[in-house]
């Protein structure tokens, strides 16, 4: 999944770190392309390292989901040469749902923003399974 990801891989510039059943962990350099007006990392790139970082957390139980709603709270400012790593950790999994908590992190182990975000199973697999 990651390989085809071209919007977390090679526009955002994000490494995956992580993916088991549950967790996925991802991490981004804060590069000046991605500052604001006052010079810090804009929210929506922060949202979107989150937002990458839950679809790879549903996505490990190899049923192919999609987010439901989301929601993210910014806690901190990033600046230029930060690294952050976003860490999705499964809550709750039951039918179709799941809910999952993303935490962002600066290299010092700051929080910078929280995301909580629900999927929806929907049909097929991200890979062939064995027979």
């Amino acid at each position: 999944m990651f390989a085809v990801d071209t919007a977390s891989k090679d526009t955002m510039g994000m490494e995956l770190l992580a993916c088991e059943p549950g967790r996925a962990v991802l991490r981004m350099e804060v590069k000046p392309l991605h500052l604001n007006g006052h010079q810090i990392c804009h929210g929506g790139f922060i949202f979107t390292l989150a937002d990458s970082t839950f679809a790879f957390a549903c996505n490990s139980h190899n049923k192919n989901a999609v987010a439901a709603g989301c929601s993210i709270e910014f806690l901190r400012p990033s600046h230029a040469g930060d690294m952050l790593t976003c860490e999705g950790v499964e809550q709750t999994l039951s039918g179709r749902h799941g809910i999952y908590d993303m935490k962002v992190t600066n290299q010092r182990g700051e929080v910078v923003a929280m995301f909580r975000g629900k999927s929806a199973v929907i049909q097929g697999t991200v890979f062939p399974e064995a027979a």
